[in-house]
């Protein structure tokens, strides 16, 4: 099961942290895994490119497991009004967007947020 923890401070999106293999199917050819991956290279490219913000993260190939950091979701970090509104709501996109694949595919992907300031 692949474990995806959401951190908000204030109620703002700024990151988060997936932990396990799906276990979906066969190394290779788990949609789910492969769904997964791919949505988080997305926000990670739109964050870095997109919006010309700085994104710390870490990816580690052996256990699937990933830490995202975007600060510049963060006033304390980002005066940009808009820029802050973007990188968090990309987060949040993810949220609600693997909240809805919790719903068929239950027994192998758990969605949380929590509140956990900088």
């Amino acid at each position: 099961m692949t474990k995806v923890v959401f951190y908000k401070a204030n109620g703002v999106f700024y990151g988060f942290e997936e932990q396990g293999h799906t276990g979906y199917g066969a190394a290779g050819d788990d949609v789910l895994c492969a769904a997964l991956s791919s949505m988080t290279m997305l926000i990670i490219n739109a964050i870095e490119v997109a919006y010309a913000s700085e994104v710390e993260y870490t990816i580690d190939e052996k256990t699937a497991d990933v830490r995202l950091i975007a600060k510049g979701a963060l006033s304390a970090y980002e005066e940009n009004e808009n820029k802050r509104f973007a990188v968090s709501g990309l987060i949040m996109a993810y949220y609600y967007q693997l909240n809805e694949l919790t719903e068929e595919y239950y027994d192998y992907l758990s969605v949380d947020a929590v509140e956990r300031p900088m």
